[in-house]
């Protein structure tokens, strides 16, 4: 029975360090662990999430000691397909349509998969939200595509940095640095008019949207704790993102 007690802990834990490595909120995280273990047949189900970790623990019968284990989860990342993809597993192995080997199987599986988009399509896709916004906040069909072209760099230079560098932060302040360079570059050269509106575009790309609409989402529904760092990350975000431009247009302006 132990081993099957690991077993399930384990996949639970797996489950729950996917969905919040790619975005997840924390309450659905704390929620689909705990349906997964009642589902599996344990008691005193109690799971606690919170940016960086996960805390579960449960009972394989009344009144025994209960086991606990706990995972720390390191990168955030954004890919909402792999959150969609782990609580498909979930409703299944809670159905009883899987069993915890076959669970097991999909959640890693689902954990070594690569990104759903290739790179390349996603740093286009930036470039093509960048000179939307651009458009958007007021700038001309002529911005549209010095816009597109300091959005992908942005993009671009997140990616690598971040790869290397291992510090989001650092690479936020890079990104934007980059791009607001690219962009003065691009209106210094007549390929551009209102460098404000292209500027703007070549930085929505990197606005920390996912992490600040969780922390709404985490704060209404009662995680403080989670909705407060979170929070502070897209706070943090924010700040590097308006340090890269400002160290730009000090540079070259």
């Amino acid at each position: 029975m132990m081993k099957a007690a690991d077993e399930v802990m384990d996949i639970c834990l797996l489950a729950g360090e996917i969905m919040l490595t790619y975005g997840a909120e924390t309450y659905r995280v704390e929620e689909t662990l705990e349906r997964m273990a009642r589902a599996a047949g344990f008691t005193n189900v109690h799971c606690f999430a919170t940016t960086t970790g996960i805390f579960l623990s449960f009972e394989e019968k009344k009144g025994k000691e209960d086991l606990m284990q706990m995972v720390r989860v390191d990168d955030r990342m954004q890919d909402l397909n792999k959150v969609t993809e782990v609580n498909q597993v979930s409703r299944e192995f809670t159905a009883g349509e899987l069993t915890v080997e076959e669970a097991d199987a999909r959640l890693k599986k689902i954990h070594k998969a690569p990104i759903h988009y290739p790179i390349w399509l996603i740093h286009l896709a930036a470039g093509v939200a960048g000179s939307g916004f651009s458009y958007l906040f007021g700038g001309g069909l002529q911005d549209l595509l010095p816009a597109y072209i300091a959005a992908v760099m942005a993009s671009v230079t997140l990616v690598e940095f971040e790869r290397y560098l291992k510090v989001r932060f650092a690479a936020e302040l890079a990104a934007a640095f980059v791009g607001g360079s690219v962009a003065i570059f691009l209106v210094f050269i007549g390929l551009g008019l209102s460098l404000d509106q292209i500027i703007i575009g070549s930085l929505m790309p990197l606005v920390p949207g996912v992490p600040l609409t969780n922390a709404v989402r985490d704060l209404l529904s009662g995680d403080l704790l989670a909705g407060m760092s979170r929070g502070v990350e897209a706070l943090l975000t924010s700040l590097s993102i308006a340090s890269g431009i400002a160290l730009s247009i000090s540079f070259f302006l």
